[in-house]
């Protein structure tokens, strides 16, 4: 990886162009051993994933991330086009909510501040995404750690205290200019705009209600959101509500602005849905890799307005995978799609318990890129379960040029 931000990948200049790239061959990983019960250090996993190497689907460096940099409740970095980088912050050093954003030296890595003015953070915050031609940035929020750090309680959704907002910033005066309500759109997380610069429209996906929202700026220059897909609840017994949302967590656009991606964790299905027409996506692939509805579980679906049987286990060069698919990245040509299975350890506890015992996978999808679909790789499994100091969790994925989910282009 090239030590100055500026410098970063080889700098395709259109998301076309970028499409044409080279296949990938390694891909980075944090993983985790926070709340797992092992004493050892998170640490950042170099998975080789070239098919034609001795060590295909292997860990071939791990490097401890801890000690180099052990700042608290940060979540996503992007390039800037100064050369710096800018990292979103959950919440403040005592774990209340505050949605700010850090500036490191793109050479040094040393903070260098706030991006923001002054006392004008969110009152929570998470992913962002930014797009200079339209002097805009969007901010998401999850909740205050404090609230979802140690598990999920239904109290806290009662009481108001995870996010339900997209926060729209000027990008050149740094500051909040709209705040937008989200109809159907608790615990807004992951925020995409459209690759095309020009564009003005992007996707959120929000969690706990399980929608995709787009928004979009109006032609007098404020921004608006609607909900453009709803994946159902199911009604279920042996689960600690009554009803199981999907649980979308991460959420990627193709480089071509084609397909869209997201991952319903709980549900344990991956979906690829076209969005030629933004307004109206169409489902065109749904592939099932784990999750909590599995046949011969603790959860028996009582009623599903989408599937008519619970799906079945999921086993992968004998590896039963526990945990659904969680965090994904497509590959530059939008062929090959990579999903890990960890959310926050925390949580994994609460809801996969096997998958802190047994660790989390790495699996592969192969994609139609010309009619839609999914399939997966029989012969690719990534086991962070055989990890030498024991079972750890792997989470987001990026590769070291540039990649669907970080490249912003101006």
């Amino acid at each position: 990886m090239a030590t100055k931000c500026g410098k970063c990948g080889p700098g395709y200049p259109t998301p076309l162009e970028a499409m044409k790239g080279p296949r990938e061959e390694i891909v980075y990983l944090p993983c985790i051993y926070r709340n797992t019960g092992i004493e050892a250090p998170d640490y950042l996993a170099t998975v080789d994933i070239d098919p034609k190497s001795p060590h295909y689907c292997q860990v071939i460096e791990p490097e401890d991330i801890h000690a180099k940099c052990d700042l608290g409740y940060i979540h996503t970095s992007h390039c800037l086009a100064s050369g710096e980088v800018m990292i979103s912050s959950l919440g403040d050093s005592k774990g209340n909510g505050k949605g700010g954003f850090i500036l490191l030296d793109g050479e040094t890595f040393e903070v260098k501040g706030t991006w923001e003015r002054p006392g004008g953070a969110a009152p929570m915050g998470y992913d962002f995404w930014y797009q200079p031609r339209h002097n805009v940035m969007v901010s998401t929020e999850w909740a205050a750690p404090n609230v979802f750090r140690d598990g999920f309680n239904p109290a806290d959704v009662e009481a108001g205290r995870y996010g339900s907002h997209l926060h729209i910033w000027d990008w050149q005066r740094h500051e909040i200019v709209q705040t937008l309500s989200l109809q159907d759109g608790l615990i807004p997380l992951e925020v995409r705009f459209l690759h095309n610069p020009d564009a003005a429209q992007g996707f959120v996906g929000c969690a706990l209600s399980s929608t995709i929202q787009r928004f979009y700026k109006n032609q007098g220059g404020t921004w608006s959101v609607e909900k453009v897909i709803q994946v159902p609840p199911k009604k279920v017994k042996g689960w600690m509500l009554p009803e199981m949302p999907g649980l979308v967590t991460d959420i990627l656009l193709s480089l071509d602005d084609r397909f869209l991606y997201f991952s319903n964790w709980l549900h344990g299905d991956l979906r690829q849905y076209d969005i030629s027409d933004p307004q109206r996506p169409r489902l065109t692939g749904q592939l099932f890799l784990g999750g909590s509805i599995v046949k011969g579980g603790p959860v028996q679906v009582l009623e599903d307005l989408e599937l008519t049987s619970q799906p079945e286990p999921l086993v992968v060069k004998g590896k039963r995978v526990h945990g659904g698919p969680q965090m994904i990245q497509l590959s530059l040509d939008g062929k090959r799609l990579y999903v890990t299975t960890s959310l926050y350890s925390a949580w994994d506890k609460q809801f996969y318990p096997d998958l802190i015992r047994e660790g989390s996978v790495m699996l592969q999808i192969d994609v139609d890129t010309i009619k839609g679909g999914l399939k997966l790789n029989p012969n690719f499994l990534v086991d962070f379960g055989k990890e030498p100091l024991g079972p750890a969790l792997a989470h987001e994925l990026r590769y070291p040029g540039g990649d669907c989910s970080s490249d912003i282009w101006l």
